[in-house]
């Protein structure tokens, strides 16, 4: 039973960013790595902001269907980080660099996320998200019907989530995480620290109303 849904703030690219992501009791940071989205991050840039996270905040990495050369570049700058994979990357690719990794599923009709559960059976977690243009971070949301009762896998849950929906999401799936990105930004890349803070209490909500359904 999950008791508690751990937290990732994604797309992080500014101090404060970090701040209110680790104020707001976020479990984890994502650095975007792909230079065609909004959010990508140089990664000397994201060096300084992992250096802004305090112990058991753990960052995660975002590519997109990366040269090996690439993620291996990264992780050596920044040793500690978790990898997640949002393109089209083969098992085996994920498992080549022998770091955790999550992988994401573009949610859409035809998606077999047992199927996908069984080939990534290396990842620490499949990430759902909605299948849209540009490899996620459009703010979409899929339906949540699609997803099994009995994945394999840890699942985190986003693609369009916000503080007005992410209850109703964590009530619906138990996931053993949330991503956000596009839901606690005030324009287009740019993360908003009170959206932060009211995304993280209704995670807590939806924990504490979970939790007094099932006692």
């Amino acid at each position: 039973m999950n008791l508690r849904t751990r937290i990732k703030i994604c797309g992080v690219r500014r101090e404060v960013d970090v701040e209110a992501a680790v104020e707001g009791g976020a479990d984890a940071i994502g650095l975007v790595f792909h230079p065609a989205s909004p959010r990508h991050v140089a990664m000397a840039r994201a060096v300084e902001l992992v250096r802004r996270l305090p112990p058991f905040v753990t960052p995660v990495g975002l590519f997109v269907n990366a040269e090996p050369s690439e993620v291996e570049a990264v992780l050596a700058a920044i040793p500690p980080l978790v990898l997640q994979f949002h393109g089209d990357e083969t098992p085996g690719y994920c498992a080549r660099f022998g770091r955790p990794y999550l992988k994401a599923m573009r949610m859409g009709a035809g998606v077999d996320l047992l199927d996908s559960a069984r080939r990534f059976a290396s990842a620490q977690a499949l990430l759902l998200d909605a299948h849209v243009e540009g490899y996620g971070g459009g703010g979409k949301v899929f339906d949540w019907c699609l997803v099994p009762a009995d994945v394999a896998r840890p699942v985190v849950l986003s693609g369009g989530l916000h503080a007005g929906n992410v209850i109703a999401g964590i009530q619906q799936l138990r996931p053993w995480a949330v991503d956000v990105s596009s839901g606690v930004e005030s324009t287009r890349g740019v993360k908003d620290a009170d959206l932060i803070r009211r995304f993280c209490e209704a995670v807590r909500e939806a924990d504490a109303r979970c939790a007094a359904a099932e006692a």
